[in-house]
């Protein structure tokens, strides 16, 4: 039975404390464009990231527009691109560390909710050069046991905004097919009241002429 020493146990704690994963998730209401800088730290992490539109600021418009996201590096060159997409998940390897930037583009003329998700994972034991061999084992399972934990997250968090668009997407056309209705029962009222007028008037233009 191995008895593990402080220098070991200090390795485990600080590989856990330094693999933990950066992650952000923000909900805002895009006019135009809209930028947002996340710094990676590690060349050859991987960066998960979702968007979804939740919704646009008019009650009679549901449809289909979309939204463009362009990615950059820390030197300017373009790692993503994506074009009028209403939802979206992908992940990349980190070439180059430093600021990467995430910039939205909404041209619909309507102001439109998104929920923006970026998780970045790292794990530090892969730097680092511990002697103590049982360790390698152990600190591989609990990287890919955390690695697990947060996708289960992102995709928790990926779920929760697809659900809330199409909660407000199903609202939305609830209400529109309620004023439909209530507007083709009004329409129907309104034609069976001038039918009830114009019969009267033409009886009434009968029985004048009778009596003459």
């Amino acid at each position: 039975m191995k008895i593990w020493s402080p220098r070991s146990a200090l390795i485990v704690l600080v590989a856990l404390i330094s693999s933990l994963q950066s992650a952000i998730g923000v909900r805002f209401v895009i006019d135009r464009e809209e930028c947002f800088s996340h710094n990676v730290q590690y060349e050859g992490d991987t960066v998960h990231v979702s968007f979804v539109v939740i919704k646009a600021d008019t009650p009679w418009h549901y449809g289909e527009d979309g939204v463009d996201l362009v990615v950059k590096g820390p030197s300017g060159d373009q790692i993503h691109d994506s074009r009028d997409k209403i939802s979206e998940k992908f992940e990349f390897t980190v070439h180059k560390k430093g600021l990467h930037r995430f910039c939205f583009t909404n041209k619909s003329p309507y102001h439109e909710t998104l929920d923006f998700d970026i998780h970045v994972g790292h794990f530090a034991y892969f730097d680092q050069h511990a002697k103590d061999e049982h360790l390698n084992p152990l600190l591989e399972q609990i990287g890919k046991l955390e690695e697990a934990l947060y996708n289960i997250q992102f995709e928790q968090h990926w779920l929760e905004a697809q659900t809330d668009r199409q909660a407000i997407v199903n609202e939305g056309m609830s209400r529109r097919a309620i004023h439909k209705a209530m507007f083709e029962s009004a329409a129907l009222v309104g034609a069976s009241v001038l039918q009830v007028y114009l019969l009267r008037r033409l009886f009434e233009r009968k029985l004048g002429t009778s009596r003459v």
